[in-house]
């Protein structure tokens, strides 16, 4: 019978060979064939600061707010402060991920176990060289890819790295990876790969590969603002010529000292062209929708993934850690179709008290009892190559004789007319998703010889089937016919037999079309591939490369793909999806690049974290019509005022009053509020549909009101400012009262509260000195007041047009899932 060896300790005398020398390991060490791994990711700290901070935005916007501090109208570049938040705001998330992926690492043993110069040492991970003879025991973490020079029942977990959740025996010669864990046994590896060359160290520079959530509503935004600098310039030179012209000319401007009000009027005009605002409340909305999921533990780790799931149309998931808690529970016993021999529940309760017993025989400890007392004479222990364990039991005991415990096709190899019935029988169970042992019995005793090559005793018959089952998460079911519900494909990923993956898909409700598919046979041509996942929602036997391989095919067929996972095997695909969702018993290297964390492990929170973007992208949707109508009547006003050659008809600190009033203060509590409705493509085209039109409406309001002031004569410069400052404001703020629809009692005080904002601002003698405005007179007046009228009706009617031609999906309710903790 097989023995269990005794551990290398450190210091101790190593049998067969004595490893590296001390001179060996200095000239490996020197040559750089250290276990050192990739450190850095794809951008660095001073790339990041470069990429926020140097841009020609950020370049026009800076450049305009030096020039009214030289110029002392400090009061003038309020707009500053949004400009710097917005670049404080991009570094700060950008930074965040960074070092999260510095972070990241596959490998996270502390110390290592290595033979050199004939003792054992414990040494760090990354004095580890090239050639070292490695001294594995279980528990140990496998630090750099190695060949098996001798081992006694080693058996490793790779499934971190491969998906496959059983562990893999490890002869001589075999090959371990950098990252699988020893479950079983010890041996010796030579290692052959070190740092960058590791499979470990490869999978880590992979994952490190910086990159940003592709948010729909960042690129609209970040597209917005490359049209907009490079018409500032052009916008920019005729508004400074025209607001020089108006002074009588350049000449006379310089002479006169007037270029200074003309300099400013053109800031004025290129500022307001800008929307600050609409990147700062993105970022706002995204911030404050984090920290709503992160009571309900879940970690935003980019503040743009929040919008990412309520664009996905594709969820990829693995079964085990995500579907499945991982563990692997016993599930019952079956007739073996004759009556058990007697001592078969105490042999169980003795292969489930083993110390030595694997996780799937373990389950049986707490159902059935073993005397302690009563150890067996001999044991074989489990092996993977063979797939069975045995012990014998001397008289008197309950159990006497020998019991052998494994897979029924291994067992029960000689076959007999019995004998098929039960496999037959353990198939069908094995076919509905459960793992099937028998346990079989003889009067023999269990042959002694080599034991990697011991046989099984003669007569044995079949005592009974035994079944273990995965543990379904609870949630699973829920959340699955959720996402079903809201128009999401799920497609399951796993590394596990895709029968079995099959039966669990169908436990959790899943439609399994044409059963599961294996993925040893997946075509590697791209569009074979993307057929056969139209065709098939479950695949087994995948491994890390095809489920990034699948992401990026589903994202070639136009979809959406989040994908959650919870091994080191997952970390690419995750890294590829759009959204990548890690469990909380994620290894760290997933959690590191995933963009969501679930921190209790809870499934069912996805459906809130989909209500949470479809918040954000439904609000910031509306917001954004108010700011870039304003981006509008910016350009339209800047470009007729200049080739008019008329005077700008607002200071920059107007400007801010007015979009504080009608955009900036309005448009922070609507992006914060609830909105369920349904995610549709197209948010920048729905947007400028309507800001477009809007902006032009507003322009031309104000354009007719300073025509009026110009031919009518008589007004001050201070009066024409004040008579458009009031038409802008009133005209606006019927565009903000149309994006608030369907009007609700806190939209309506919202906008109530706005116009009262606008009273006390033409009202408030401080409010009037410090903004430079003054009641126009009552022809004026009453001319702002008419173009505001006939405006504000334009404006209902395009939203009238709008909505007809934009219809809003808004379901009743958005459906979630019931949530109790199991």
């Amino acid at each position: 019978m097989s023995t269990a060896a005794a551990p290398y300790p450190p210091g101790a005398d190593a049998p067969a060979g004595s490893g590296l020398s001390a001179e060996d390991v200095r000239e490996r060490t020197l040559a750089g064939l250290a276990n050192g791994g990739p450190d850095t990711s794809s951008r660095s700290l001073r790339q990041i600061i470069r990429a926020n901070v140097l841009t020609l935005f950020n370049g026009i916007v800076g450049g305009c707010f030096l020039l009214l501090l030289v110029l002392g109208h400090w009061q003038d570049a309020l707009f500053g402060f949004a400009a710097l938040s917005n670049a404080v705001i991009g570094v700060v998330q950008e930074y965040r991920a960074k070092r999260l992926l510095d972070r990241l690492a596959v490998v996270d043993a502390a110390r290592v176990r290595v033979l050199r110069g004939g003792l054992v040492q414990e040494i760090a991970v990354a004095d580890v060289v090239l050639g070292d003879i490695t001294v594995l025991q279980a528990g140990d973490q496998v630090v750099a890819d190695a060949v098996i020079i001798d081992d006694n029942g080693l058996e490793v977990d790779e499934s971190l790295l491969t998906g496959e959740s059983e562990a893999v025996d490890k002869d001589r010669g075999s090959r371990v990876l950098s990252g699988s864990a020893v479950t079983a046994g010890q041996g010796r590896a030579r290692v052959v790969a070190v740092g960058a060359g590791s499979y470990a160290s490869r999978l880590t520079a992979e994952a490190k590969r910086f990159s940003l959530v592709n948010s729909e509503i960042r690129n609209g935004i970040a597209r917005v603002l490359r049209w907009i600098s490079w018409a500032l310039l052009p916008v920019v030179v005729i508004v400074t010529n025209g607001q020089m012209q108006a002074k009588g000319g350049w000449d006379v401007a310089f002479t006169t000292g007037t270029w200074v009000e003309a300099l400013v009027g053109a800031v004025a005009g290129a500022i307001a062209m800008i929307p600050l605002g609409l990147v700062l409340m993105t970022s706002v909305a995204f911030a404050v929708g984090s920290v709503r999921l992160a009571r309900q533990n879940v970690l935003v780790q980019e503040l743009a993934a929040v919008e990412g799931l309520a664009r996905v149309d594709v969820l990829c998931i693995d079964k085990t850690g995500t579907l499945t808690e991982g563990k692997v529970v016993f599930d019952g016993v079956h007739a073996a179709g004759r009556s058990s021999p007697p001592g078969w529940r105490e042999a169980l309760g003795w292969f489930g008290a083993d110390p030595h017993a694997n996780a799937t025989a373990g389950c049986l400890a707490g159902t059935f009892a073993f005397d302690g007392n009563r150890v067996p004479a001999a044991v074989v222990p489990f092996s993977s190559a063979r797939k069975w364990s045995a012990a014998s039991f001397c008289p008197p005991h309950a159990a006497a004789g020998t019991w052998v415990f494994g897979a029924p096709e291994m067992v029960l190899q000689r076959n007999n007319a019995s004998t098929g019935d039960v496999l037959v029988q353990s198939r069908r169970l094995a076919s509905a998703g459960l793992r099937t042992l028998v346990l079989a019995y003889s009067p023999s005793v269990v042959p002694e010889g080599d034991p990697d090559d011991v046989q099984l005793p003669t007569g044995l018959v079949a005592a009974t089937l035994v079944t273990f089952r995965e543990r379904v998460r609870p949630d699973a079911a829920r959340t699955l016919s959720y996402f079903r519900q809201q128009g999401v494909d799920v497609k399951i990923l796993s590394g596990d037999d895709h029968r079995t993956v099959t039966a669990v898909a169908r436990e959790v409700g899943l439609d399994v079309v044409g059963g599961g598919y294996d993925a040893r046979h997946l075509p590697s041509d791209p569009h074979l591939m993307e057929e056969t996942l139209d065709r098939f929602s479950v695949f087994g036997r995948v491994t890390p490369a095809q489920k990034k391989d699948t992401v990026l095919a589903l994202q070639r067929m136009g979809h959406t793909v989040a994908m959650t996972g919870d091994g080191v095997n997952d970390a690419l695909a995750l890294k590829e999806a759009d959204i990548g969702i890690a469990m909380d018993t994620a290894a760290p290297a997933t959690k590191a690049v995933a963009r969501l964390v679930l921190l209790d492990g809870r499934f069912d929170r996805l459906p809130a974290v989909l209500a949470e973007g479809r918040q954000v992208i439904a609000n910031i949707e509306r917001v954004s019509v108010l700011f870039l109508s304003k981006t509008m009547y910016a350009v339209a006003l800047s470009v007729a005022f200049g080739a008019l050659m008329w005077s700008f008809p607002f200071l920059p600190r107007q400007l801010s009053a007015t979009d504080g009033l009608t955009i900036g203060i309005p448009a922070f509590f609507l992006a914060l509020m609830s909105n369920s409705r349904r995610y549709k493509p197209g948010f920048l085209k729905r947007s400028l549909a309507m800001a477009v039109p809007a902006g032009i409406i507003i322009a031309t309001a104000v354009l007719a009101v300073q025509v009026y002031a110009l031919t009518a004569g008589g007004f001050t410069a201070g009066a024409g400012r004040t008579a458009a400052v009031i038409t802008l404001s009133l005209v606006a703020l019927s565009v903000l009262a149309a994006v608030s629809r369907p009007i609700s009692t806190v939209r309506l005080a919202i906008i109530a509260a706005m116009c009262l904002g606008l009273v006390l601002l033409m009202t408030v003698p401080i409010l009037q000195d410090f903004f430079k405005l003054e009641w126009p007179p009552p022809q004026l007046s009453a001319a702002s007041f008419a173009a505001a009228a006939v405006a504000i009706l334009a404006v209902l009617a395009l939203s009238q047009v709008h909505a007809r031609r934009y219809p809003v999906d808004r379901p009743a309710k958005v459906t979630r899932p019931s949530v109790t903790r199991p």
